[in-house]
């Protein structure tokens, strides 16, 4: 939510498997608007009624494409026999396996690219997108009113990096990605990015074909000249800089050595320190995981260096909210002998962190699941003996930042998040009227008075507005408006979806105006619920498009997501995790019988750990659906812990080498939940080969097994893309493509008319 201490500007966060709408933040959600053509209120979609009609259903080509052989490894767990029989596709480069991926891959693009409707579907994508003069994000501030930012303008396919002098100054290109791509064949991206303090300098991670595997570069704003080589294995970002911007702290992962596992890709990370224009000789180690400090080797450990000389050091487990902190200063860490002392332990369950002053505040779930602030002195600091700043309410607290005129914090009411001013040493704090009612983003700087906010809604289209100390909020400009950007004719219902225990899971139905509930409607199901991930108020061509042709959109909070704060999401994970799909599920069922629409016109999308979820929602009850796309889905969940991002995702998931854990993983896994002889939705499944959070063999393995397993004449595709990963990065033509073949795959598997393979 901000750029408090908690992570240190230009963060990365790799580890997370991403949710759909943080890909979006990553590609500045680009806007979608489809040609659509719906069938007349009430009437059937064509082949309706049968999951075995054969049209529009069936798949040219089919019976040519290579069937992927059973060599099952079967391993026990705790007496339980899992059988794996597709184990050999992990090894995706192996001529057999890529063989085969190649194949279903070049087939599931060509059905998808000769539906009719799809090109026209792609051409309208460009030409809505470049509507809008450019896409910028990542908006930082430094002092003499200097703007950092990333920036996409109108048929571009990157986002560069530029800075601009005043909010009516002219934008300056600091770094294009894109003569990478000409120089490589390889499309590049910029992972991350920090400036430092006094604005001459500005940190940046680059990598290719969606690896993120970044490479820093420092650049001279003055001259955009590169100070000193790339720096490799600077993955995650997280930068801080000194006062005097004369260092740099980051994060770095090891060197594998050639005798190691890939699975210890992120064990024994360091916290490092070097001067701009230093090459390696000049890397100093601060601290190491497994080493220092008694800190775990699977942790990941941050320095943060205040504008008074404050050192922080934070660590986290790589996917859970809370975190430990040390603290000592600059001049000490600049010693042999830093002196670390320590300021909160996990147990203290603070998720942000602001010190000035010699004064600590922090956002706890601490006896307080929807989070409050307290406050106390630097030197000694106890939680429990810390003043309460802002109580815990029914509202959750969502975010808050410190800067040089007060301590401003958000809390969601409902579906809407609302922004509050304070002093920082307590007393009452004063609401901020907010133009757009929606979903709040924070950005500030701790030395500069007022802070940013990004706001947007289920019906608005984001902007970037500037918050002064005196509370006005004004538009700064830096986002262009589009045309498409405040449709004044759809709506939002917000309803609450009673689940399989009773217990009401919260939903957005996005509609038009004055729309029939007569189950006609084409729906997508939107869901994502892990990691405490909140589905806060977005806006989108593409959901516009669909709520133009008649269309539903919907976007449910199951538990595992944050929206009702810490114990909704300790309610979604691990042995906890089949309340989210069961919740999912439930609002699917509600979509049905209120009318929204019916099986045959719904489907479910998800991506990630969103992927997990919908593919255990179509196991689990695959009637309810006539499509399911699991984008970049972790979809084998007992083997994830066999990979190198398995490792720290164990505190959101759980492990085998425990038998709850074990289980747990079992019955979350969609590969091992797919039963022989059901009758399963049409399924595309979509994954980037370069992916570093979920192994590309996720989706290959799960798509051989419902290619065998399902038995209805409902197509099973597979559409891969070799230069990219995770969705980090991907250029905007990347982008468009999948959510144009995406959406063709819809319509034609709901039976919209107009939408059909010609091959």
């Amino acid at each position: 939510m901000t750029s408090s201490t908690l992570v240190p500007t230009g963060i990365s966060a790799p580890w997370r498997l991403l949710p759909l709408r943080s890909a979006r933040r990553a590609i500045a959600a680009a806007g979608l608007v489809a040609l659509l053509a719906g069938c007349a209120p009430g009437e059937p979609p064509a082949g309706a009624g049968s999951a075995d009609a054969a049209a529009p259903y069936s798949v040219p080509g089919t019976a040519d494409l290579p069937v992927a052989a059973v060599r099952n490894v079967p391993e026990t767990f705790f007496g339980t026999t899992v059988d794996d029989p597709y184990r050999w596709l992990e090894e995706a480069d192996a001529p057999e396996p890529a063989a085969w991926m190649r194949a279903h891959s070049d087939h599931a693009h060509a059905v998808l690219g000769s539906i009719a409707g799809r090109d026209d579907l792609r051409a309208r994508l460009d030409t809505l997108e470049e509507a809008v003069p450019a896409r910028v994000g990542s908006v930082v501030v430094r002092p003499g009113e200097l703007y950092f930012y990333l920036r996409r303008g109108a048929g571009e396919e990157q986002f560069k990096l530029y800075l601009q002098q005043g909010l009516d100054g002219e934008p300056r290109l600091l770094f294009d990605p894109e003569p990478l791509e000409a120089a490589s064949g390889l499309p590049h991206a910029i992972n991350y990015f920090s400036a430092s303090p006094d604005g001459s300098r500005v940190a940046l991670g680059v990598s290719a074909a969606g690896s993120e595997d970044a490479a820093l570069r420092i650049l001279d704003t003055a001259t955009g000249e590169q100070l000193g080589p790339e720096i490799e294995r600077a993955l995650f970002g997280a930068i801080s800089w000194s006062p005097d911007s004369e260092e740099i702290f980051f994060h770095r992962v090891q060197a594998l050595g050639s005798d190691q596992p890939a699975v210890d890709k992120y064990r024994a990370s360091e916290a490092v320190v070097m001067r701009p224009g230093d090459g390696e000789e000049g890397i100093r180690t601060l601290i190491r995981a497994g080493r220092d400090l008694g800190i775990p080797d699977t942790e990941f450990a941050y320095v943060s260096v205040q504008p008074d000389g404050v050192a922080l050091l934070i660590v986290i487990d790589g996917v859970s909210p809370d975190f430990a902190a040390w603290h000592t200063t600059l001049e000490a860490l600049r010693s042999e002998e830093p002196g670390w002392q320590p300021l909160v332990e996990r147990e203290d369950r603070v998720v942000d962190l602001e010190v000035r002053d010699g004064q600590v505040i922090v956002r706890t779930f601490q006896d307080a699941p929807r989070f409050r602030l307290r406050s106390g002195p630097l030197e000694g600091f106890d939680l429990e003996s810390a003043t309460v700043l802002v109580p815990e309410t029914e509202q959750v607290l969502t975010g808050m930042a410190l800067t040089a005129d007060a301590l401003y914090f958000s809390r969601r009411d409902g579906n809407v998040q609302r922004l509050f001013r304070m002093s920082p040493a307590g007393g009452e704090a004063t609401e901020i009227e907010l133009p757009v009612l929606g979903a709040v983003s924070l950005t500030a700087n701790a030395e500069l008075p007022g802070l940013l906010v990004s706001l947007q809604s289920w019906t608005r289209a984001r902007q970037i507005y500037a918050v002064s100390p005196e509370g006005e909020v004004v538009n700064t400009g830096l986002q262009p408006a589009g045309p498409f950007d405040a449709p004044d004719d759809l709506v939002a219902t917000e309803v609450m979806v009673p689940s399989h225990d009773g217990v009401e899971v919260p939903m957005s139905v996005l509609h038009r105006r004055g729309i029939e509930l007569d189950g006609s409607h084409p729906t997508l199901l939107y869901a994502y619920a892990s990691y405490g991930f909140t589905e806060e108020p977005f806006f989108s061509l593409s959901t516009l498009a669909w709520l133009e042709a008649g269309g539903v959109f919907a976007v449910a909070n199951p538990r595992g997501s944050g929206v009702f704060g810490r114990e909704w999401h300790e309610a979604g994970k691990q042995a906890t995790k089949p309340n989210s799909w069961k919740d999912f599920n439930a609002a699917a069922e509600y979509l049905i019988e209120q009318g929204w629409t019916r099986p045959e016109r719904l489907a479910a999308w998800g991506g990630s750990a969103g992927g997990l979820l919908v593919g255990r929602a179509m196991t689990d009850r695959p009637e309810l659906f006539a499509a399911v796309v699991p984008m970049v889905g972790a979809l084998d969940m007992v083997r994830m812990e066999a990979t190198p991002n398995g490792v720290p995702n164990i505190p959101e998931f759980g492990s085998r080498s425990t038998e709850a854990g074990f289980r747990a993983l079992l019955e979350m896994s969609t590969y091992h939940q797919v039963r022989d002889d059901v009758a399963y939705p049409a399924v595309l499944l979509t994954h980037g080969v370069n992916d570093p959070r979920v192994e590309v063999w996720h989706t290959t393995k799960t798509a051989a097994r419902l290619m065998a397993a399902t038995a209805s004449s409902r197509p099973v595709l597979m559409r891969l893309d070799y230069a990219s990963g995770h969705g980090v990065g991907n250029t905007r033509s990347q982008v468009f493509d999948e959510r144009a073949d995406t959406f063709a795959f819809l319509f034609w598997q709901m039976g919209v008319p107009g939408w059909s393979p010609g091959l």
